[in-house]
């Protein structure tokens, strides 16, 4: 698997464990959502005008696709822990693998409207690089979060 493919299912399993510990998740999630936006706005060296656009489309579409994986998501990996996925019916299992790829579908038109929202106000240059920008966050992210684990 490729490392763009298991970032964000890193992410989802961190942000999944964060969830769990209540108050300071949420003071977590705020300090590496904070951390986000400016890593972000340096990257993509964003005017006021572009920023000021840019943000509340950028912020919608986290929000969705956040909720649509954890909520939708937890339901499936709550099914396919190893107690029930060696006891899951084929039919079932067909069910379930029809639940997953509904919600890609859903991922993947939201993604797609979320890049048409920002061809309206970004250049197609500054999209690129903030598909790399994030890239490159979650990496950080994650090295920082290794480093932390390593010392404990």
């Amino acid at each position: 698997m490729k490392i763009q493919n298991i970032l964000p299912i890193l992410l989802f399993l961190t942000s999944f464990s964060f969830y769990a510990q209540n108050e300071k998740t949420n003071e977590k999630l705020e300090k590496i959502k904070a951390y986000k936006v400016s890593f972000l706005t340096a990257d993509l060296e964003l005017t006021s005008a572009e920023a000021e656009k840019f943000w509340p489309i950028y912020n919608t579409y986290d929000d969705k696709q956040y909720k649509l994986r954890h909520e939708k998501m937890k339901t499936y990996l709550r099914k396919l822990n190893d107690d029930n996925i060696n006891s899951i019916s084929e039919k079932e299992a067909a069910i379930l693998l029809s639940q997953i790829e509904s919600t890609n579908r859903e991922l993947y038109l939201l993604k797609k409207n979320y890049i048409s929202s920002l061809q309206k106000v970004l250049p197609a240059k500054k999209i690129l690089k903030l598909k790399k920008s994030e890239n490159d966050f979650n990496r950080k992210l994650l090295k920082q979060y290794r480093d932390k684990a390593g010392k404990n």
